[in-house]
């Protein structure tokens, strides 16, 4: 069986030791989009192979470091009309697949409790949906095997028939008190929460609310997990070059969801009416709002106002009419939340 075709979950390392996490399912024929996540350093607190690396963060340190040892890294796209970290293709030299490490795991047998609790989430989710054990897999840094004894587990669940199976499981499982798996509560949902308010400004009351009937985020035997359900590339009707976009400025605005039955995956996609600017940038046909983040999936149902904050960008298809849509999780400072929870 051949590799898949590189896509969110995957990772790739290039010639020089840099490895970058993918992003997004539809990419540029020569290069991946992709972030740098790990870099070779002597003072680096990970460790594989007798090789130090470290992990960066944030986006202005991983633009700093590629500006130094690799400028063609940062390349202005010009289909999405930003600028995006990526890899040339003919640069990477080792490709992690999130699904053949879940299958050597579970071959030879875990090397640590990180891993053996990664397979146990794993194993566990196969047995309580019909998702094959194949269309899992592992990522984070359990894909690259530099975990530490406190890493999470990240988990991708490949397919939109298996997402949909692994998500309607869990959110029986999540309300059975017998179960490993549990939503975060008390000092957990805290511990969350000040993750992601450094650059996602919600409320407290307002985090802990969405993520009540969230299921991708939580706790498994007691370690944090993450679940991304990602649909497959031949499933996503966009090719590179298809859409153009151009970025028209920030606005905040409010919406009546539509259509929600892509929040799940990532990308995640809400459909949207009625929509009211509230500040910033307006435009007349914004259909959608999107997001590559996973922390927005799941945040709106259909039926319910919305309030969200991002980048309006105009989309322009080759032979269809001119729209625009929302992009969340660009910039420090975008939400998506709920008005009315049903």
């Amino acid at each position: 069986m051949g590799m898949p075709p590189i896509c969110e979950g995957f990772a790739v390392e290039t010639v020089q030791g840099l490895i970058f996490t993918v992003k997004g399912l539809v990419h540029p024929p020569d290069r991946l989009i992709a972030y740098l996540r790990y870099l070779p350093d002597p003072e680096g607190d990970r460790e594989r192979d007798g090789k130090r690396y470290r992990r960066l963060y944030h986006p202005n340190e991983q633009e700093k470091v590629l500006q130094t040892l690799n400028p063609d890294g940062l390349f202005h796209d010009p289909v999405s009309g930003i600028r995006s970290q990526a890899v040339f293709r003919k640069q990477i030299c080792r490709v992690y697949d999130p699904c053949r490490r879940l299958a050597v795991i579970h071959q030879r047998g875990p090397a640590d409790r990180v891993e053996e609790d990664a397979l146990l989430l794993a194993e566990f989710l196969r047995e309580s949906s019909e998702a094959p054990l194949e269309k899992l897999g592992v990522s984070g840094s359990v894909l690259l095997g530099l975990q530490r004894r406190e890493s999470d587990i990240d988990i991708v669940v490949y397919g939109e028939t298996e997402g949909r199976s692994v998500h309607q499981a869990l959110l029986e499982l999540l309300e059975d008190p017998s179960s490993p798996a549990n939503r975060p509560r008390g000092r957990q949902l805290m511990a969350i929460h000040a993750l992601h308010r450094t650059d996602t400004p919600l409320s407290f009351p307002d985090f802990a609310r969405h993520q009540s009937r969230k299921v991708n985020e939580g706790y498994f035997r007691g370690r944090p997990y993450f679940i991304r359900f990602v649909k497959q590339p031949a499933q996503e009707d966009e090719q590179y070059g298809d859409l153009y976009y151009e970025n028209l400025g920030s606005a905040i605005v409010k919406a009546v969801v539509t259509d929600a039955r892509n929040a799940i995956f990532t990308p995640c996609r809400y459909f949207i009416k009625d929509v009211v600017f509230l500040e910033g940038s307006t435009t007349l046909d914004l259909q959608e709002i999107i997001s590559f983040r996973g922390r927005f999936c799941e945040q709106v149902q259909a039926g319910e106002w919305a309030i969200a904050r991002g980048s309006i960008e105009k989309v322009v298809p080759r032979s269809s009419k001119v729209y625009a849509r929302l992009i969340v999780g660009g910039g420090s400072g975008d939400y998506l939340k709920s008005l009315t929870m049903i």
